[in-house]
């Protein structure tokens, strides 16, 4: 049974972490990068400031409700990621800790990993037992024209901060790459993101595509030879991602609450919620790749609404 909360949400499942238990800790759309594929729209608090948006008392208060409400439930992981940079939150630091001291469901951070330049941020997340930063470009050309950061964020500047990190995390460190039709799946590109890799020595690297409505209109995710020639090109370590399983639980409770408080972090197929569901001021429907997802109304998108 899906519970309701304010910062912490799910189950919900995950191509990478199976059952994971979601904290959100930063507010809708708070980022310091607009990437193109982003499935919850345009950045709206372009920022690289880092702030306790959420205090830590209220996560783990939240967190120690759902893990109560969920006992006998599986959950394979609790994962930090935002509506947004979730290494925004200036909180981490005590809330990664809290968690790892008190329940055996192992913690893992999804970011862009473009603070982990700054050390205080690297400091917080040592104690993550998998911390998934995303690297989706090799020149900073590319870098600019699909993560879109803020100007004074470079493409060394983001690689510098994966190289430290790497050097000082004990915990499992798996690479993220969004494969973009005709944008970063070519042979050269993909040669490119290689040789980065190569000195960050990720654990894996996760081969991802957009799956859920992108922000731009005009994103494509990379076709089958796309997928192979990247595997060929970024090594042993690189796997393709599986499609996310609809294996939504929306039983028991308010069950319309219960799926606008998911369907605010993570759209949905329409076609995967067994519920009937009108727009109204906290969701709305977004058109992709010919079908029709249920989005937070905060998200703003370009084309199809």
């Amino acid at each position: 049974m899906a519970q309701v909360m304010a910062k912490v949400y799910g189950p919900v499942p995950s191509r990478r972490l199976g059952r994971s238990l979601g904290i959100d800790p930063i507010p809708m759309k708070t980022c310091n990068w607009n990437c193109v594929y982003c499935q919850l729209g345009r950045t709206r608090r372009f920022t690289r400031d880092r702030k306790p948006f959420v205090p830590a008392c209220t996560i783990l208060e939240e967190v120690e409700a759902a893990l109560c409400a969920h006992q006998g439930d599986r959950i394979d992981w609790i994962t930090v990621v935002g509506s947004g940079e979730p290494t925004l939150n200036s909180e981490l630091g005590a809330i990664i800790p809290r968690l790892k001291d008190s329940t055996d469901i192992p913690v893992a951070v999804i970011t862009n990993g473009s603070l982990l330049e700054v050390r205080e941020v690297r400091n917080d997340l040592l104690r993550a037992d998998a911390v998934m930063p995303s690297l989706d470009a090799g020149t900073d050309d590319l870098f600019r024209r699909i993560n879109r950061p803020r100007r004074s964020l470079t493409l060394e500047k983001h690689l510098d901060g994966l190289r430290r990190f790497r050097e000082e995390f004990c915990g499992s460190l798996w690479v993220e790459v969004m494969l973009l039709r005709g944008v970063n799946d070519n042979e050269g590109a993909l040669t490119a993101i290689a040789e980065h890799l190569l000195e960050i020595r990720p654990d894996r690297i996760d081969l991802s595509y957009p799956e859920r409505p992108p922000y731009e209109s005009w994103v494509r995710p990379t076709d089958r030879e796309g997928q192979l020639r990247a595997l060929a090109l970024l090594g042993t370590a690189a796997r393709v991602l599986p499609p996310t399983p609809p294996d939504f639980d929306f039983t028991g409770g308010d069950v319309q609450e219960t799926l606008v408080d998911v369907i605010q972090r993570h759209p949905i197929p329409v076609e995967e919620i067994p519920h009937t569901m009108v727009e109204n001021s906290k969701v709305q429907r977004v058109r992709r790749y010919g079908r029709w997802f249920w989005t937070s109304r905060e998200g703003d998108y370009d084309g199809d609404r």
